[in-house]
Formats: C-alpha cells, structure tokens, sequence
C-alpha cells in the first residue's frame, strides 16, 4: 500500500506536493491538517485526495510528514473538492485556493491547540465551598471572600473572574479561595458574537407580507425544482422592488423543512444586515454571517459553529461560498451580475460562479438573482441552460419609478462647465426636502476632484507609482491614489513647473456632498463611500440612520445603489451617468445599465411613486437609453451584438494575462515571449497583444497585456500553463485571469 500523500500548503502559484507517510503514522484522510517540511522551514499543510498528485510519487527523495495536528478532516470533503476546481480552473496554487477555503488561524499550531478560540476564566464552588456557603460559616473568611462564596452560590454556572471584579472581588482573593478548596478555577471556551457586537443591528424585514401572483408561481417553481434533489440553476430575473428577497425567504423555508442547509451570498458587506435580519427572523436564529468585515476572532467562530451544524442558513459575501455547511439543498446568490463577486487577486475566482459549481458537487437547486442578469447568465437562460423564472411588477402593484435624462451639455452651455447639479436635479431636490422625502445621489467616483491640473504647463499631479492622476480629498486636506494608496498633503504649487495656478478637475462625492449641503444648508446630508466606511461599522451606521428618517439626502457610490429599500426615497439623482463609459472595457456598457438601473430602482418602494433624474453628456448611448426605459431585454440584444462583433464573452471564454516588469520595455519583451509560446501551443484559439495594459504602471511595476480567446476554457488555461512552465523565473511577475471582469 503507498505511503504518499499530497499536501497542498499556503504557498502562493505552489501546486500541491508530495509526501511520505512515516511508517508509525497513521494514514491522514483528506482534509486533515499536517505539519511538512518546505525547503528549510516547516509549515502547516492540508493533505488533499489522491487524485490531486502531481506524480511525483516515485521519487525516492520525497520527504516525511512531521506530523498529524487533526484526528477526523478539518475541512470537509465537499469543501475540499471545490477548492480542488478553483485551484484547477483559475489556474491557481492548490494551496492558496485550500487558504481561501480555511477560518483565521487555521494554519497555524496555536489554533490546532484550541487557542484559536476565545476562554474566559471562570470560577465555580467546590463542594465544600457550597457546604460553607449554604452553612452560613465564617471559616475565618474575609468579607470580600464571603461575598465572593455568596455571589457564586446564587450562580450554579459559575461567574467569569471580570464579573467578580465588578463586584469588588479581586483575582487575589479568588487565588486564597482556591487555595483553601473552597472554589476551584476553569478555563470555559466563549464564542464570540458578531450579532451581539455594539455595532450590529439586525436590518430585518417587517414580518411577513402577501405574496403577488408573481411571486406565488415562482416560489412553486422553484419549490419544486429544490425538492427533486437534482443539480438545477435558476435565473430569478425581478425588476426592482418585486419581492424577491421574499421568495428567498420562502424557498430557503421549504428547503430548511426538508432538512437541508441554505447558502446566501450577497456582494456587499453593506447589503448583509438586511439579509440577515431577514433570515435570522425566519429561522429562529439559527444562522451564520460570514464576511470580511467581522473581526478574525468572529469569523473563526461562525466557521466552526457552521462546522458543528449549529446553523442551517449562511449569509455572506464570496468567501462564503466555501462555508462547511453540511447537506447543501439551496444556495442563492443575490444581485448576480455584481462585480464585487469576483476576487482580484489570488485565487481569481468568482464566487457566482464558483457557486453553481458547488451547487453541482451538491446536487442543490442555485438561484441567481437580479433585475439586471450579468450577459453571462441571461445568455445561459436564452440557451436553456439556466431556467428563467421572471417578476415583472413591483410589490402592491407600485409603479416603477418615472426616469429623465438631463443633457449636461445643455447645462454647460447654459451655467458654465463648473456646473454640477442640473437645475432639474435641484429643484426636484428641494421639492423633496419640502414634503420631508429623502433622496439619493449616485456618483460613482469618490473624492472631491478627480484631478488637480496646472494651468500652467498643462499637466495633472500624478501618482508616483501608477499611471493616474491623484485624486483631491479636500477634507483631508490630502491628494490620494485609489490604485495603490498612496497619499500626500495638498500640493500649492504644480511639482512639474512650480506653478502656482492649480485647479481641480472632474467631480466626485465629496464635492457633491458639499454642493448639496450648500444648497440647502437645512437639510442633514451624509455621504457613503470608501472613504467615510473604512472603519468598522460605518456603512452600517449611515445605513441605520438613514432608515431613521435621521438624514435627508445621502451621497455614494456604487455602495448606495443596489439591494437597499428605503420606503422614503422618492428621488434618485445620477451625477455623470456616463463615468464609466469612457473606460478601456469591454463591459463599460454592462456595468453602467445595471448601475443606472438598479440606482433607480432605489427610488418608490414606498406608497410614494418615485422618480430618477440622470445626468448625462450621452443621453443617445444605448445603454443610458435603455436604462431610462428599465428595458432589460433591448439592452441585452443591442449588447450581443457588440460582444458577437468583436468576439467577446458571453460569446467566448476569455483570459486576461498580464506581464509586469521594472520597465515597460522589458515589460512588453517578455509578454511578447510569452504570446509567441501560447501561439505555438495549439489551435482554436486566438492570442492577442501583447499591448501596453490599460493600467500602464501600478504600484510600481509597468504591465504588458496579453489576451487569449475562444470556445473551450481548458485549451485556454493548458495554453497559459505550458507557456510559463517554459518561463518559471516570470510565473511570479505574471497574473492570468480566467474569465476577467475587469481588463485593466
């Protein structure tokens, strides 16, 4: 019987290695967590199936195992076979796809000891102890440590040494306690909750409603689709404001019933206290919240109650896709088409669909959500491939709201170029403010300016590292990178020519923010972006207050436009609607419907009709247009047919590969190597580039592009793989995108 096995380890771009089981060791079943030795040091490693060799298995100078740190599998086999299919599909290491898979400190010895795992001192009467208390005895005791006697014999569990402190009892006198025998001191493990966290609040929903006809029918498809126990994908395509997350609700009910588990994925972390409000409601607590807003400790916590089969339902955003949850029946991924599913470094993996394929492993029903379905998906529907089950209407038979489109070019002409709220958008505010409605105002680009430009000799203050212009935060006194970070003080002069003539150029939400207030100096203003949520629980704060009636116009980016219900929001404004047209992407159109779409939908999901007022300098562009009508089917053909002329996804499988470099020269020469190798490696593709990558230089590093299109991922991914095992001293300085959502 061979004694090998393979270990994948926390190595970036490592495949997984191979080991010797010592003879007095017993034989680790996958998913067990190992100790094995890598060049000179040793690190934690998760032995993965056989079938995850790499045939290195006859070697005779293959090394031992130093150890088994898990008697039964750390991660389960499910979880273990779909990290096994991303490290495989997206080209990664199997070891950074088993890490994205794993709770904190799960790699670490200290954890596999138990510490990952918050204690709490606790102090508890020993039998003599009880019998002195309930004597009434004196034994010589000082009144702190007859208080102490008396305390813990009203609290059969015990008290923690803090709770005893409260009480003027120190940690000396429980010491002479115990050391009489009168109390002995435990250390009890406490699972820290980030629902009973200060900062969390459960953004539920108001209890139960009626559902529409809508509704009803596609709750009993998709009912019976859950219960057949086969793999199936669903399509819920439901304009704005129809009532899906009620059917979410009812579904996962039907499914919970049968005894199965429910995974939810949301893009946003903003998005997940409603969600889980909603869930927590339905399912008597019994659910779990994973994301990376949750501080180390919580989230370890929450993995290993899923782990237990504490929970039935997982609310989270893409990492959660991962979660051990045991007979999977139902995973939905809200807001589907969102790009904050796909994960920009590595693993590349985009949680939707890393999500049907769980669904696959699973023989689960996955429900992909949207009133506006990525091309992707719809384009599986249109092929039958995905079952579309449709809401058309809004709830309470609400009208969608009324949308205009306001031609800046005209304002321009009229006011100057430094106009940025359209005097339709104004007026329309102040008829808001007037019947005390709220409103929301979209700009998808944070910042004050996007630019600070001398007049001088005509050039932008840049950043050091990256090809772009600083943006300018004027609150903070500071021009900053939104790419690499980098930030420095305001400049006075232009650091080219020293010119004193500077000026700002472009907009962005702080600018907004202070123009509306400005304007209505009576109105509470607020702003949600990057910026005003980096620290813990701010989105949710704003969010809160916002429900409260508390803040009258609130300024954001993309954060405010998708999955949020505010019944008091009558207006939607939309400040340069066309900001992400102009971008070298081939799915700028994509991205700027679904933004105009689902922002607008913000607006009438009270007893109030809504309206939208959207700014642009392109008001005949298709997407604009379209979005105005909330005519998703228009859309999606005039889109085909730009992605069928230019040979782009849904189409065809795309992958993005980038070269960096210290110089672009050497940048583009050794992309040029590379797009020869992948040419020469097969047929039925095409290799383009290589070209200078949208994104020239970032952090530092110039970047060379390189794409590969055609029908069949794996030929693809093999092209990619072969071409750099030719070239191991660039793997490192090279990234590969498997199935990219930005080409930047």
């Amino acid at each position: 019987m061979s004694r090998l096995v393979s270990v994948a380890v926390p190595v970036p771009l490592l495949g997984a290695l191979t080991y010797r089981v010592p003879d007095d060791m017993a034989m680790p079943s996958p998913g067990v967590r190992v100790r094995v030795p890598l060049g000179s040091r040793e690190v934690t490693g998760c032995v993965l199936p056989a079938a995850a060799a790499d045939g290195s298995g006859g070697a005779v100078d293959v090394r031992e195992l130093l150890e088994c740190l898990d008697v039964e599998p750390f991660l389960p086999a499910a979880v273990l076979e779909l990290a096994g299919w991303v490290a495989d599909y997206y080209g990664c290491g199997a070891g950074e796809a088993v890490a994205a898979a794993m709770p904190p400190f799960a790699w670490t010895r200290r954890a596999v000891a138990g510490s990952g795992f918050r204690t709490v001192r606790t102090v508890h009467l020993t039998s003599e102890g009880e019998r002195i208390a309930g004597s009434g005895q004196r034994a010589a005791l000082g009144p702190r440590q007859r208080g102490a006697l008396a305390l813990l014999a009203a609290s059969p569990a015990g008290l923690t040494a803090t709770v005893l402190a409260e009480h003027g009892i120190a940690a000396d006198a429980v010491r002479r306690l115990a050391g009489r025998g009168l109390v002995r001191i435990e250390r009890r493990q406490v699972e820290r909750d980030p629902f009973a966290a200060p900062d969390w609040v459960d953004a539920a929903t108001a209890g139960p409603i009626e559902m529409t006809g809508e509704q009803q029918a596609a709750l009993r498809s998709l009912t019976a689709w859950a219960a057949d126990g086969r793999f199936r994908v669903a399509l819920l395509h439901g304009v704005t404001g129809s009532g899906k997350t009620a059917v979410y609700l009812q579904l996962a009910g039907q499914v919970r019933r049968q005894g199965r588990g429910v995974l939810v994925l949301v893009p946003e972390i903003a998005l997940t206290p409603a969600v889980v409000g909603a869930f927590r409601a339905a399912c008597a607590g019994r659910v779990a919240v994973q994301h990376s807003g949750l501080s180390d400790g919580e989230r370890h916590d929450q993995w290993h109650r899923i782990r237990r089969g504490d929970v039935d339902v997982v609310v989270g955003t893409r990492s959660a896709v991962f979660a051990p949850l045991d007979r999977l029946g139902l995973i939905i991924v809200d807001e589907e088409h969102d790009a904050s599913f796909k994960q920009e470094e590595n693993p590349r993996y985009h949680g939707r669909d890393v999500a049907v394929m769980r669904g696959k492993q699973a023989r689960a029903l996955v429900v992909l959500g949207s009133a506006t379905p990525s091309m992707e998906s719809y384009h599986n529907a249109v092929k039958g491939r995905y079952e579309r089950v449709v809401l058309s209407q809004r709830v309470f038979e609400r009208p969608l709201p009324a949308v205009s489109v306001v031609d800046m070019r005209e304002e321009v002409a009229e006011h100057g170029p430094e106009v940025v709220l359209s005097a339709a958008l104004q007026a329309a505010l102040a008829a808001r403010l007037e019947r005390r409605e709220q409103a929301l105002v979209l700009l998808n680009r944070r910042g004050y300016a996007a630019a600070v430009l001398c007049r001088q000799c005509g050039r932008t203050v840049d950043c050091p590292n990256c090809s772009v212009s600083l943006t300018l935060h004027r609150q903070a006194g500071r021009v900053r990178c939104h790419y690499c970070g980098y930030g420095a003080r305001r400049p006075a002069t232009c650091p080219h020519c020293a010119g004193p003539f500077l000026e700002r150029v472009g907009v962005g939400t702080e600018r907004i923010e202070s123009e509306v207030a400005g304007l209505f100096p009576a109105a509470a203003v607020a702003r949600l972006d990057r910026d005003t949520a980096r620290r813990r629980g701010a989105v949710q704060r704003v969010l809160q207050r916002f429900a409260r009636r508390e803040i009258d116009v609130l300024v954001g980016t993309q954060m405010v436009a998708k999955g949020h219900d505010f019944p008091a929001v009558t207006l939607v404004g939309v400040i340069s609607a066309d900001v992400g047209l102009g971008l070298a992407d081939f799915r700028a159109a994509e991205r700027t419907f679904q933004l105009l779409t689902q922002v607008a939908g913000r607006a009438g999901r009270g007893d109030v009709p809504g309206e939208a007022i959207v700014q642009t300098f392109h008001p005949a562009h298709y997407s604009i247009e379209h979005a105005c009508r909330q005519a998703y089917e228009p859309f999606f053909k005039a889109e085909l047919r730009f992605r069928r002329s230019m040979r782009y996804p849904p189409l065809v499988a795309m992958v993005n590969v980038v070269v960096r470099a210290g110089t672009f020269a050497r940048a583009m020469e050794e992309a040029a190597g590379l797009a020869a190798d992948m040419r020469g490696a097969g047929h039925g593709y095409e290799v383009l580039g290589p070209a200078p990558a949208p994104l020239t230089r970032l952090k530092g590093e110039h970047r060379a592009q390189i794409f590969l299109k055609g029908t069949r991922r794996r030929a693809l991914r093999a092209a990619v793989q072969a071409a750099l095992d030719r070239r191991p001293a660039l793997r490192r300085r090279t990234t590969v995108d498997v199935d990219p959502i930005s080409v930047r």
